[in-house]
């Protein structure tokens, strides 16, 4: 009888051998598991400590704003301070100390320039918002730091930031410039012009109206709340309760919302309606900066008749107007009569025009700028579309001049042509300016 042969033996040691390796694998892997362990306890260690070092809380509204995470960048460190102090403090007697929000837009720079170059101490505030080419912003905040004037990179709703400002610099007067600037942009983007010209605006206020001492402010209306109004030229009395745009309401709105707090807090605000700024370091936005683009680079310009066929014309004021309105505002401002945010009396409250008072056709704009550039226009002449602009600007600035002097100067044709110059210089476009040389800027 034969035997199959007996694999017990050989059975049991591969069993024990697989035991033996599992029970090698389990060492193993708790051996690693260990060193896996201690070693991230450490990671995580450094990591704490790392962390605590340079944390600086925020409070819980952080999380409602985007722009909170800059109180915590920019809000703290001796460099950063001292930089706000040294750029806020004056330089002559009895100099100002001047915050300007909006410092790196078209007026805001230049009011900043010539706070600066007077003798007065200016800290800027801006979001470098993306509503045209912020690299303009960014060359504007160059040269504005060669001038050592330090602009705050911050949001005017961050009141975490402002009063943290506050603190810092008793600030004489507040030059608020910034705002969601654009008739037609108002019909894409309707909440920024909420946020900014009427929660911004709010939220400054409410700032400045804590603060100890409260400062004056002026701050920009704009010739557009006078909306439909149909007197020539637009006077400061005349009805502005039929605004033709967003953009006009909300600056209606800051207009009474002005006066609220002048009333119930005592503070001191001029408001300023600007009529069609145009000059060197301008917005692209506005027609005589793109007409000059579309003309260079020949392509069609469209040119807006009213309805009833009519030109339409503006109050064209040149940059170097407004800031001499800007600053004479400044310097007749009276102080803030509140204190510890309670009115202790009756505080000044203004509004004034500054425009040019010599309305001109859009049609004219385009003729000097086809002589100053030698180039011919593709003209495309089209009714107005209902997008909110207005057919017809025109200042009467008589009480500005009575107030503070405010008497402009610079006609179209010679703002224009420092326009077109600075434009040619800055883009590093060939020199086509008539009396100008024809060499590269």
């Amino acid at each position: 009888m034969a035997f199959s042969p007996d694999t017990s033996k050989t059975t049991k040691v591969e069993r024990y051998n697989s035991y033996i390796r599992r029970v090698n694998t389990t060492k193993l892997l708790a051996a690693s598991s260990k060193v896996l362990f201690r070693a991230t306890l450490l990671v995580s260690i450094v990591l704490i400590f790392f962390f605590t070092i340079n944390y600086h809380p925020l409070s819980n509204s952080s999380i409602t704003s985007p722009h909170r995470h800059l109180s915590a960048f920019y809000g703290s460190g001796a460099a950063w301070e001292k930089q706000v102090r040294h750029s806020s403090t004056p330089r002559r007697p009895n100099g100002f100390s001047v915050l300007v929000t909006g410092a790196a837009g078209f007026v805001g720079t230049h009011c900043s320039l010539a706070l600066k170059k007077r003798g007065d101490g200016v800290l800027g505030l801006d979001n470098f918002n993306t509503y045209y080419d912020p690299s303009l912003k960014r060359a504007r905040q160059k040269m504005l730091s060669t001038h050592e004037i330090f602009i705050v990179e911050a949001d005017l709703n961050d009141a975490e930031l402002l009063s943290k400002l506050f603190d810092i610099v008793p600030f004489t007067h507040v030059l608020h410039l910034a705002a969601q600037a654009g008739v037609r942009y108002a019909m894409q983007n309707p909440q920024s012009y909420i946020k900014s010209n009427i929660a911004g605006f709010v939220n400054l206020l409410e700032i400045t109206k804590a603060a100890d001492p409260q400062p004056s402010i002026v701050w920009a209306s704009s010739s557009s709340v006078y909306g439909l109004n149909t007197e020539n030229p637009f006077s400061e009395s005349d009805r502005t309760d039929q605004p033709a745009s967003l953009y006009a309401a909300t600056k209606k709105a800051g207009e009474e919302i002005a006066h609220t707090y002048n009333h119930i807090y005592g503070l001191s605000l001029t408001g300023l309606r600007f009529f069609t700024v145009y000059g060197p370091w301008g917005r692209p936005d506005m027609a005589y900066f793109f007409f000059t683009k579309d003309l260079l680079q020949s392509k069609a310009i469209n040119i807006y008749k009213t309805q009833d066929d009519k030109e339409v014309a503006r109050d064209f004021t040149y940059i170097d107007d407004i800031v001499k309105g800007c600053l004479g505002a400044l310097d007749t401002a009276e102080k803030s009569t509140g204190s510890g945010g309670k009115k202790k009396g009756p505080a000044q409250l203004r509004i004034y025009n500054l425009g040019n008072t010599s309305p001109v056709s859009v049609g004219k704009l385009v003729s000097i700028l086809e002589s100053l550039l030698n180039v011919k226009a593709k003209k495309h002449v089209i009714r107005m579309p209902r997008n909110g602009d207005v057919p017809y600007t025109h200042a009467n600035v008589s009480l500005a001049y009575n107030d503070f002097g405010y008497k402009p100067t610079t006609d179209l044709s010679t703002g224009l042509r420092k326009f077109v110059k600075w434009y040619l210089s800055y883009y590093g476009i060939q020199s086509r300016v008539k009396g100008e040389s024809g060499t590269k800027n």
